[in-house]
């Protein structure tokens, strides 16, 4: 039998995220609300990641300060020149199945490695979403499963419903559909859901599209987890979390995960930092320029760390930012132009032309510029944390949706929750300018107020009492209750 004193020791939780910065982060909250309930947590990186973090975050100092927290570093297997950002992201997945996958099961099978005497085994596995060897591997090991989905619940949502889809021909989408005709085979979104918002994997002639399927077989096993963390809030998608609800345990809505990390460190008065897990380093120089500007004048510009365009796109923004009258800043990373007439390069025509109403860097500390006064909108990508960080600051969005759960992301902002508008599938100087007018101008009170009223329900839920706060509390004692004495 275990000794008494492993009676005592807290519960051991495993993270193991994708390695990819949208995914990091929000995993990296989650760990971090562990450790505030005195967990002991294991997270999983690879070998590139954890150098970004050392060198461009305060990660490992703030969780430096938790005696229970241990990062395990395994290598990714690609060469130490491959980007993994921007254009070459794809290239990630790959290795982490064939790579790090394996490593982390040996890892897992040494048993003094992650145990000791002031450690006891892992009590459960939190898995990335996207790991489809997750659910295996828990029962073979006899190991409680929980998986995060790190997107929206929508999006798992419509990745649930591929058959149903499939057999109503929804998909694939044949030639001659519009592209802007509803969907309706998907519970929750029948009134507002059209083709172009289904994520941008559904966009395929076949069927039996070999990623789609994947995709989708890799949701599905959701149902395989003893549980299943979402990012998000009741107030937010309730109607798709209740659907939800019908195939799945267990479900705990803990989001704005960002924020509810926040409200636990205010509470527990406690010293730590926020964990930010940004991966490229920030230049807080905007920071200056927009204490310059006026109230509510700037459009913050950023499509995350995976979205390229090629030279052409581009020009069509600047153009559409300038000619709307909008001082902006703009995030333009070092690798976000694509194509050979792109040469990765920012033309230098539009870093001139910029400097009278823009500025730019190649990354930016996101969370205090969208709560800066001087921000008044986003042009955004619609990734999932983006949109709730925007949420949070109750900033009004404008949506140019990359790829993934982004279109459907999208959609939700425009016309659901009607905190700013949809310009996927479109990239003209004139759309972009008229949007920035109707988001800065025309509409900017109408939008301003519902921004405002959404970031004051996303603050409430993870306040004493809400609905996200409560999510949390519960989450924890479940997992408290999977502590077992081994023998």
């Amino acid at each position: 039998m275990s000794s008494k004193s492993e009676v005592k020791l807290p519960a051991h939780v495993v993270i193991f995220p994708i390695p990819a910065q949208g995914h990091m982060n929000s995993m990296l909250n989650l760990a971090h609300l562990f450790c505030l309930s005195d967990f002991h947590v294991t997270f999983i990186v690879s070998e590139f990641c954890h150098r970004l973090l050392l060198k461009n975050t305060s990660v490992p100092a703030t969780f430096a300060a938790y005696p229970g927290f241990h990062f395990r570093i395994i290598p990714d297997g690609l060469p130490d020149d491959h980007p993994r950002f921007g254009a070459q992201a794809g290239g990630v997945s790959p290795a982490v199945i064939h790579n790090m996958v394996p490593l982390f099961k040996k890892m897992m099978a040494d048993k003094d490695l992650l145990a000791s005497p002031h450690r006891r085994p892992a009590t459960c596995f939190v898995a990335d979403g996207s790991f489809s060897f997750a659910a295996d591997f828990a029962e073979e090991n006899g190991l409680p499963l929980l998986y995060f989905r790190t997107p929206s619940a929508a999006y798992s949502w419509a990745f649930f419903q591929v058959d149903d889809l499939i057999q109503a021909q929804e998909i694939p989408i044949k030639a001659g559909k519009s592209m802007d005709g509803l969907v309706k085979g998907i519970p929750g979104m029948e009134g507002f859901l059209r083709r172009r918002d289904l994520p941008t994997f559904f966009r395929t002639d076949d069927a039996n599209d070999r990623l789609l399927q994947s995709l989708a077989a890799t949701t599905r096993q959701i149902v395989r987890a003893q549980a299943v963390i979402f990012n998000t809030f009741e107030d937010l998608e309730g109607p798709i979390l209740s659907a939800m609800l019908e195939d799945l345990p267990r479900i705990y809505s803990i989001g704005p995960i960002h924020e509810h990390q926040k409200s636990r460190i205010i509470e527990k008065k406690s010293e730590a930092s926020i964990v930010a897990g940004n991966l490229w380093a920030e230049d807080r120089s905007c920071i200056d320029w927009l204490n310059a500007q006026p109230a509510r004048s700037v459009i913050y510009v950023s499509f995350g760390s995976i979205t390229v365009v090629t030279r052409e796109q581009l020009m069509e923004f600047w153009h559409g930012l300038v000619n709307s009258s909008h001082k902006f800043l703009w995030v333009i990373r070092s690798d976000f132009i694509t194509g050979e007439d792109g040469g990765g390069q920012i033309p230098a025509e539009l870093i001139e032309s910029t400097k009278e109403k823009g500025y730019m860097v190649k990354w930016a500390p996101q969370e205090e510029v969208l709560n800066h006064p001087a921000v008044g909108a986003f042009l955004t990508h619609s990734g999932w944390n983006s949109t709730l960080e925007s949420i949070v600051a109750g900033v009004p969005m404008i949506c140019w949706p990359y790829f993934g759960d982004q279109t459907i992301n999208s959609r939700f902002v425009s016309e659901v929750w009607k905190i700013g508008l949809d310009i996927k599938d479109i990239c003209d100087r004139l759309i972009i300018e008229k949007a920035v007018r109707e988001v800065m101008e025309v509409r900017k009170d109408e939008f301003l107020e519902r921004a405002d009223g959404m970031a004051k329900m996303a603050k409430k839920a993870v306040q004493r009492g809400g609905s996200s706060y409560t999510n949390l509390d519960a989450l924890i004692q479940y997992i408290k209750s999977l502590i077992t004495i081994g023998t």
